[in-house]
């Protein structure tokens, strides 16, 4: 019998950077698609300007600072997209570029490319632009008139369902569930975003490790801690109307904002969520904490993206505590 030995890793598969990204790109279609029928053909517009001016920089950047082009693993194609469902359809195009300029040049490139980056170039690219532009980054519009016009999404404005909690005007959980109500382009439609999570898992792309802490944290604190939470029914837990509405706050905290959008497409990024189990257990649960903590008290109405940005700062350290010790590792002779 022959041995061959060779350095690790010694598990491989055909698996590429491109193969994952192109699998990606195929889940995120059923939300772009979907956002594209609710918002109308100026939300086509946002997305190939964002797809294109990812691409666009990721090119120039790698010849300017003379390195191999990569725009072939469709990573920027990625970024592109998350980019544009993180967008009110409302934006002015001139801010989709300068956001996908942010996430290209000075997330991803000026940290070495691929694999380097610390945080999620789409989820900073968004943050940027809140803090840069927060008055059009929170204007919400729902589309009325033709589908094809360019400004029919500015005939009627909207809060978002997050603002409209518990109000007389407040949509249905079927339509949080399938898209018809006001938001970001990508992330109105629940069931569209659901079907390429379950193409991702059947792929074996992304493990459902971090999206299960995250969103089962999520409604523990709601339940818990939030506006209607069990302990204003513990003096009389048969009340069918208390625990009706407690019922209500949890699937229409869990159906609003960027909640699953960003936990199964942003928050189970590679370069940028921990590599155990338990490190995305506990990145999924600090996740899910957080976006209670800024949903609920502070001023922002969605904490999806800063939460996910945190906690990706928070993920070397967390590699740090569950990492395993390497077989046959010597403990240091530390003298007194």
């Amino acid at each position: 019998m022959k041995l061959q030995v060779s350095h690790s890793p010694h598990v491989r598969d055909k698996a590429t950077t491109q193969s994952i990204m192109r699998d990606v790109v195929i889940a995120l279609l059923p939300a772009t698609f979907a956002g594209w029928y609710y918002f109308g053909i100026r939300a086509v517009l946002i997305t190939l300007v964002s797809v294109v001016s990812c691409v666009g920089f990721e090119y120039l950047c790698r010849r300017v600072m003379k390195r191999n082009n990569t725009i072939s693993d469709l990573s920027a194609v990625v970024t592109g997209l998350l980019l544009a469902m993180n967008l009110p359809v409302s934006l002015p195009l001139y801010m989709v570029v300068v956001g996908a300029a942010f996430a290209i040049v000075v997330v991803k490139q000026m940290f070495g490319g691929i694999g380097n980056n610390f945080v999620n170039p789409a989820i900073a690219a968004r943050i940027f632009l809140v803090i840069c532009f927060p008055k059009a980054m929170t204007s919400w519009v729902v589309r009325a008139g033709a589908w094809y016009s360019l400004k029919s999404v500015d005939a009627v404005s909207s809060a978002t369902p997050l603002t409209q909690f518990q109000g007389a005007d407040a949509p249905s959980m079927w339509d949080l569930f399938i898209g018809n109500t006001a938001g970001c382009i990508g992330e109105v439609c629940i069931l569209a975003l659901l079907i390429g999570a379950a193409y991702l898992f059947v792929r074996h792309v992304i493990q459902p490790w971090i999206p299960l802490a995250y969103l089962g944290t999520f409604l523990i604190v709601v339940f818990f801690f939030g506006k209607a939470n069990v302990f204003h029914f513990s003096g009389n837990l048969a009340t069918l109307d208390g625990w009706q509405v407690l019922f209500h706050e949890c699937c229409y905290m869990l159906l609003s904002g960027g909640l699953v959008l960003g936990a199964f497409f942003m928050a189970t990024d590679y370069v940028t969520s921990p590599l155990t189990v338990k490190g995305k257990l506990l990145f999924g649960l600090g996740c899910g904490i957080l976006t209670f903590l800024i949903r609920y008290y502070s001023n922002m109405a969605e904490g999806v993206s800063f939460s996910i940005l945190l906690m990706n700062i928070l993920t070397p350290h967390i590699d740090d505590w569950t990492m395993g010790k390497p077989f046959g590792e010597v403990k240091e002779n530390v003298k007194a």
